[in-house]
Formats: structure tokens, C-alpha cells, sequence
């Protein structure tokens, strides 16, 4: 991860990256990521019961903090705070298609989110990049400048990036992501899943919390129950941008029992 103020403006963009380490062969026709045998097993292994102790440390381990920093404050709550708009930028209509169907399912898993995709790039709030491998680093580039391109290269070494910008009340006003289309289907899903829910606030990967996908040591493909937790909580409107820690452990105890009750609901849950 890392986090620079652009010379030209005040506000700061939070780059975010992950490095996939699976891969499978590309079957263009597959569009749903559970039509993938890599994440049907995933899916079938997956661990969905949580204790509140175990979800609390994981929302609060990756919506506050960064794993990678360079500049601006990382203490604070960080969303969207109204409609999300994506526009794909791409010539590939099959990886558009896993785009939007990744869109939705987010969509319909986090309760008070709203996102779509838009065909209107002056309508979008979130610009999806979808690029072939060996321009990655030629495109992140023109987004962020050569110098901060070879610094992420250094650091990070990402297989595809996202970043959003904020303004002083923490707002996300604006998010990137770049994602490669010649990886193969696991890959690109897993990268979009990982990017696109990221850039909507939880910056922060940590390797303590085994269940999510926001821990390079783990690759999804899908949006699993645990992350559903997470942005569930981030997006609870009483959950507001800026709050800090200590003003969020004060209201997550409400949150997380009507958070519980809806990821209950929408993924059919036993007690």
C-alpha cells in the first residue's frame, strides 16, 4: 500500500495493491466467479461463522491504517458518502461483462452501498482501467507520474492497483483501478473483487486476520462472508467518514448486530 499528497492539489490518494499469486487457465465464456472451479472450492471450504471479537478486529485492522504509507493521515474512516458510479475503460467485452457482475454482487451484499456501473465516464466516480499485463506499469504511470510508478514497481511489485482521493472530511471523492485482463479468470476476479472493494475505504492489508481477501496471503476470486462483514460495517450510515477509532468502537455493538442479521439474510446463514 502506499499514500502520497500530489504536488498539484491537497488532497491525498491512497494507492492500494495486490499481488495475485494464483493463476488458471483463461475460459472466456465463464463470467461468474462461481462458474471457477478455483473458487468453487474456495467456496465450499469457506469458513462463515464469526465471533464478534473476530469481526471487530478484522473491520478495524483494515478500515483504519495503511500497509504502505507516504504521506496523510491513516487514523481515520475513510468511504464513500453517496451514490458509486463505475465506468469500465477497456476494448475486452468479456472482462466488462465480470466487471459488472462483479459491481452487482457487491452491490447486493452490502446493504447501504449503492453501486452500479455507468456507460458514462463523466457519470463515474470510481474509472475501472482494464489493461493488458505489459502495459501495467505504463499505465500506472500516466495515472500517478514516472517517478511514483517505479517507486510502487519497487515496493509493491502489483499485479493491479487501485487508489482513491479524499477530501478533508475523509470523504472518498474519486477512485482508479487498474486491472490486468490476460491473467486468467481467477486472477482477474480475484484482483477486481480485492481493488474494487478496497477503493471503497479498507486500505489496509494485514497478514494477522486469515479470513480476508485483504491479506496478500490470500487469494478469493469471490466476495466471502467475512469481507461482507466488513464492508457491511464501513458502510453502516452510522459509521461516518473521519471518525476515529475510539467514536466507532462506541457505535459497532448496535452496527454489528443489524450487520450480522443482514449478511444472515443475504447469504442464507444457519443460526
Amino acid at each position: 500500500m502506499s499514500a502520497f499528497s500530489p504536488p498539484s492539489s491537497g488532497f491525498r490518494i491512497v494507492l492500494l495493491a495486490f499481488v495475485a499469486l494464483t493463476c488458471v487457465p483463461d475460459i472466456a465464456t465463464m463470467a461468474a466467479a462461481g462458474e471457477l472451479p478455483a473458487v468453487a472450492s474456495r467456496q465450499r471450504s469457506e469458513k462463515k461463522s464469526f465471533t464478534d471479537g473476530e469481526i471487530v478486529e478484522g473491520f478495524l485492522k483494515t478500515a483504519f491504517g495503511a500497509e504502505y504509507h507516504l504521506a496523510g493521515r491513516v487514523d481515520r474512516i475513510r468511504k464513500f458518502d453517496g451514490p458509486v458510479r463505475v465506468f469500465a475503460e477497456s476494448d475486452r467485452a468479456d472482462r466488462k461483462t465480470q466487471l459488472a457482475r462483479v459491481v452487482a454482487d457487491i452491490g447486493t451484499r452490502v446493504q447501504h452501498l449503492d453501486i452500479a456501473m455507468t456507460t458514462a465516464s463523466e457519470a463515474a466516480n470510481v474509472r475501472v482501467k482494464l489493461v493488458r499485463d505489459r502495459d501495467l506499469y505504463r499505465t500506472i504511470a500516466s495515472f500517478y507520474g514516472a517517478e511514483k510508478a517505479r517507486e510502487i514497481r519497487t515496493s509493491l511489485d502489483p499485479q493491479c492497483l487501485s487508489g482513491f482521493r479524499k477530501n478533508d472530511n475523509f470523504e472518498i471523492e474519486h477512485s482508479d483501478v487498474i486491472l490486468t485482463v490476460d491473467n486468467g479468470d481467477f486472477t482477474f476476479l480475484d484482483c477486481a473483487y480485492e481493488e474494487l472493494l478496497q477503493s471503497l475505504g479498507p486500505i489496509n492489508d494485514t497478514a494477522s486476520v486469515p479470513w480476508t481477501m485483504f491479506n496478500d496471503n490470500v487469494s478469493m476470486g469471490y466476495f466471502d462472508v467475512y469481507d461482507q462483514y466488513i464492508l457491511n460495517l464501513l458502510y453502516d450510515p452510522r459509521i461516518k467518514p473521519g471518525m476515529t477509532v475510539e467514536e466507532v468502537r462506541a457505535v459497532l455493538p448496535d452496527v454489528l448486530a443489524d450487520v450480522r442479521a443482514f449478511v444472515k439474510r443475504v447469504n442464507n446463514l444457519a443460526e
